[in-house]
């Protein structure tokens, strides 16, 4: 090797060797390699090695990480920070490391994560955030992790899955969301997960299927369901093209209908061992479909089995299911047996009688008297026991609690003061006209509490106090003439509050105060016939408003101030007769859907819908008294909008509306119902041929002319 040669690679080398290896930490040789755990460091050493490729980092005391921490090493490609306590990222933390492809923030203490977490990495192919104490996820935190391929977040405290949450994803193949407190996914949830392969949603509060949010998702092979609250499996709940694989073991389920796989003809195993089911059917559509695991069920094998067996051993399917009964089946393998083996008959009087096993007892499933509870679940079922206390005695690790439909009047201070970890506690339906403060006191993983059809008049804010994770407060069909004031300021991370059919009047200054992160309201069913301008100060993260069937009579528009983020907005049923000009101007931007049928309307200003058209998706306006519309050009992204029964006038003066039906792809519903001739006729159909600027050619193909001079016409038409 000459001596040029030798002089170029160290030459090259030597900007790598040349930077020391800081005191603290473990350096490999050529300091591609770095590890500085469990150093107690409170700050990211800037003295590590430029050429730094994977850095170790885990177990040390960060707590937040500082803008441009990690500008002096641009070459990292791997990336520790788990279990450092780290609360907060801030922005433009990792910009500097476009190389990176793997990074742990696993075991940490975060609770957001900012549009600008994830700032830079382009490169990043697997995130792990698993075991932080995230309850929110702000729009386009993920937008530039186009190369990500997995996500995991498996277990943190996320409750509300909103739109495109996860926008910017297009590589992501496999997420994980298990472990979280999911009860809601909104319909365009994973809309931008295009290549989607596996999907974890174990372990949630799910008690239903989000089977329209989950048809977007046409990639998935793989998708994890189990340990989630549901009780049943309507018709076409799933519809996802790809599924390959689907696991609902563990659940509450009792019922699955026969057509509720039809749309998943790829699927080839669904597990849905130990739930509660009894009888099942053939399932229609599954032609792939190799096995079936029903264990753990109480399925009896009888003549009502039979249908099924004879659909098994047509398709060759492995079922995995040991009979419940009868007693000369019973913990026989279905596979053993023959179709024509299962009858139904006059058998001794034993035959389904389950033989008693005498176990020595459980000192962990302790539960009150009179209510089931299951372990495996951490579920404590009291519904309609005659309870009048709250019942003692749950297993300290229940996270759900339904005592509906007893009589408990009154809920004492410190009811619940042992049950930490329930997440979900329902007293719907228990004739409770008083709650004492600190009544919820202890429950500091609560965050669904069901109150509604009691008598509940009023609430003192202490009535919450010790329980401030609440994010969910149901209300509704109780006797509130008034929403209480200052109810919600130990309410932090209220998120919706169910406060329809009620008797409430006025919305006044102060009754929300407290509720700056409130995302959902609902007021439906009340006799509001005020709304003070400020009512909603402050409310920046509303997102739906539902103010229909009450009495206002004219668009609350002061009160829309200060809602940047409102997508819904619902005012059916108010004795409203005109909407003014600019009466939306206020959430103009954010506006997608908009319900304003069955009002009595008989005039819509033609500044009315002024800031509005291009976001609204849905736009609803049937059953009023419409004659006519202001101009709807601007509504060019609407996917469904409803104009029927308005008795419009069919002259000139609704040309316009004719030519922007004419224009849409949707069914509209608009009819004529004067001048006569044109009575009954279809907007998008009638006959507007007397109007200026309107021609019909020799092919009966409308075809629209501005009103222009003479001259420009005939050029129009040569």
């Amino acid at each position: 090797m000459s001596f040029l040669h030798c002089f170029l690679i160290l030459a090259l080398a030597s900007p790598i060797l040349s930077d020391p290896c800081p005191q603290v930490c473990i350096c490999d040789n050529i300091r591609t390699f770095v590890t500085c755990a469990n150093k107690n460091l409170t700050e990211i050493p800037d003295t590590i090695p430029q050429y730094t490729q994977k850095l170790i980092l885990q177990k040390n005391e960060f707590k937040v990480i500082p803008t441009g921490a990690f500008i002096p090493t641009p070459y990292l490609t791997h990336l520790s920070l788990q279990n450092c306590s780290i609360e907060a990222i801030q922005e433009g933390a990792f910009r500097n490391l476009a190389r990176l492809r793997y990074l742990n923030l696993g075991s940490n203490r975060i609770s957001i994560i900012q549009q600008e977490s994830f700032d830079g990495l382009s490169s990043l192919e697997q995130l792990i955030l698993e075991k932080n104490r995230i309850e929110e996820i702000k729009t386009g935190a993920f937008s530039q992790l186009g190369l990500l391929s997995f996500l995991n977040l498996e277990d943190n405290f996320l409750v509300y899955l909103p739109d495109m949450v996860f926008q910017g994803l297009l590589q992501l193949k496999w997420m994980r969301l298990s472990r979280n407190m999911i009860s809601i996914v909104s319909l365009e949830a994973f809309a931008a997960l295009s290549n989607l392969k596996r999907l974890s949603l174990d372990q949630n509060e799910l008690q239903y299927l989000p089977g329209e949010a989950l048809s977007r998702l046409s990639a998935v092979t793989r998708l994890e369901l189990g340990w989630n609250p549901m009780t049943f499996i309507l018709e076409e709940a799933i519809q996802m093209p790809s599924l390959q694989q689907l696991l609902l073991n563990n659940m509450a389920l009792q019922d699955v209908s026969y057509k509720a796989f039809e749309k998943s003809k790829q699927l080839s195993f669904i597990d849905m061992s130990n739930n509660q089911i009894r009888s099942i059917q053939p399932l229609s559509g599954l032609e792939q479909l190799k096995r079936l695991n029903l264990t753990g069920n109480q399925i009896i094998c009888d003549c009502f089995l039979r249908q099924f067996k004879e659909w098994a051993d047509r398709l060759r399917l492995k079922v995995d299911l040991f009979c419940f009964g009868p007693n000369h089946f019973l913990g026989d393998h279905l596979d053993s047996l023959r179709a024509r083996d299962l009858k139904c008959g006059n058998f001794p009087e034993d035959v389904y009688r389950i033989p008693v096993v005498t176990e020595k007892p459980d000192v962990d499933n302790v539960c009150p008297k009179g209510c089931e509870c299951k372990t495996d679940d951490k579920h404590a079922i009291c519904e309609n026991k005659s309870l009048q206390k709250i019942p003692k005695g749950f297993h300290a690790g229940t996270t759900l609690i339904d005592l509906r439909r007893n009589s408990f009047h009154s809920i004492p201070k410190g009811a619940f003061s042992d049950m930490k970890k329930v997440a979900s506690l329902h007293l719907q339906n228990c004739e409770i006209n008083d709650i004492q403060p600190g009544a919820f006191m202890g429950m500091t993983n609560l965050v669904y509490l069901y109150l509604s059809h009691n008598k509940i008049s009023s609430l003192s804010p202490e009535v919450f106090q010790g329980a401030t994770n609440i994010g969910y407060l149901f209300l509704d069909n109780n006797k509130f003439s008034s929403i209480p004031k200052e109810t919600f300021r130990l309410l932090p991370n209220l998120f919706s509050l169910h406060m329809q059919h009620n008797s409430i009047n006025s919305v006044s200054s102060n009754n929300m105060a407290g509720a700056q992160k409130l995302h959902w309201l609902y007021l439906t069913g009340n006799k509001i016939n005020y709304i003070a301008p400020t009512a909603f100060r402050n409310m920046k993260d509303l997102e739906k408003l539902h103010l229909d069937d009450n009495m206002l009579s004219e668009i609350p528009s002061q009160a829309l101030k200060g809602m940047p983020k409102l997508t819904e907005l619902k005012l059916s049923k108010n004795p409203i007769k005109k909407i003014g000009n600019g009466a939306f101007l206020p959430v103009s931007q954010s506006m997608q859907h908009l319900y304003l049928n069955d009002m009595r309307l008989q005039q819509i200003s033609n500044g009315a819908f002024l800031g509005l058209g291009k976001n609204i998706k849905s736009l609803y306006l049937e059953n009023n008294n419409l004659q006519n519309l202001p101009n709807m050009k601007n509504f060019n992204g609407l996917e469904v909008i409803n104009l029927s029964k308005n008795p419009f006038t069919c002259d000139c003066q609704l040309l316009h509306l004719h030519r922007w039906v004419n224009s849409l792809n949707l069914r509209v519903g608009a009819t004529c119902a004067a001048p006569k001739n044109q009575k009954g006729h279809d907007v998008r159909s009638a006959k507007f041929s007397s109007c200026p600027g309107w021609e019909d050619n020799k092919n009966k193909k409308k075809r629209y002319i501005p009103a222009t001079s003479p001259s420009k016409k005939n050029k129009q038409r040569n």
